[in-house]
């Protein structure tokens, strides 16, 4: 038996090394691309519409750079139809313009193609458009929403019944604050310029002011009537103010 030697070359086996390596970086690549695309952010919806219009108007662009050289080979195949049909040859002519009837049905749908790529594109515009109102009507809902919560009927009626019953007690004081002033202020001999200037005036008109005031109560017993008046009123508000504060 013949032993194995140990120096022995491997230079007779396949290369299959490289090819190997090649594999394994494809499958890398793909698995890097893959977890790219699942850790990538995902579009928003303004993103998306923009990303749409770019591919729309690329393609738009695209058909209407195909229908111009379509239009210009139309115009050279007409010219050479006519020069064609000068010599007399009448087989060349048919071929030829069977061939301009197929240029101009392509032309024709290239058009017909770029006009729905522009109604695409249009509707594409409208939908993001009404997005846009869906998403203006969802914020002006939620601050509505937020105003309406603030503004709770319940709430709102107690405050204004407050305000009217503050409304009121203010308005109270300012008579009780009037009236004192008012009794402050007074004194005999301004009650007696008054009478005096009354009676003038009186008797300048014509009036007799003794036969008139004759019955009248006069002295302390009349400034004792005018204090208990003035003393009853003052009562009288004391007591609502105690209603308004208890109510």
């Amino acid at each position: 038996l013949l032993r194995p030697s140990r120096h022995l070359s491997l230079s007779h086996l396949p290369k299959k090394t490289s090819k190997s390596s090649r594999n394994i970086h494809r499958l890398s690549s793909d698995i890097r691309s893959k977890n790219m695309n699942i850790f990538a952010k995902k579009p928003t919806a303004k993103e998306a519409l923009r990303e749409s219009k770019r591919d729309m108007a690329n393609a738009t662009r695209g058909v209407e750079r195909e229908i111009t050289t379509l239009q210009l080979e139309e115009k050279k195949l007409v010219a050479e139809i006519k020069r064609t049909a000068k010599t007399g040859n009448e087989a060349a002519t048919k071929i030829l313009a069977r061939q301009l009837v197929r240029l101009r049905q392509q032309i024709a749908n290239l058009q017909g193609s770029r006009a729905q790529m522009r109604g695409v594109s249009i509707h594409t515009q409208a939908m993001a458009a009404q997005s846009s109102v869906g998403v203006g009507m969802k914020g002006a809902s939620k601050a509505m929403a937020a105003m309406n919560k603030q503004m709770a009927p319940a709430k709102q009626a107690k405050v204004i019944q407050e305000f009217q019953k503050q409304s009121a007690q203010m308005d109270m004081t300012t008579e009780m604050m009037s009236d004192a002033i008012d009794d402050a202020l007074d004194n005999d001999e301004a009650e007696e310029e008054t009478e005096e200037l009354t009676n003038q005036v009186l008797d300048e008109i014509g009036v007799d002011v003794a036969s008139q005031l004759s019955a009248a109560p006069k002295g302390k017993i009349a400034g004792k009537k005018t204090e208990d008046a003035g003393s009853s009123g003052i009562d009288e508000l004391e007591k609502r103010l105690a209603a308004l504060r208890n109510a």
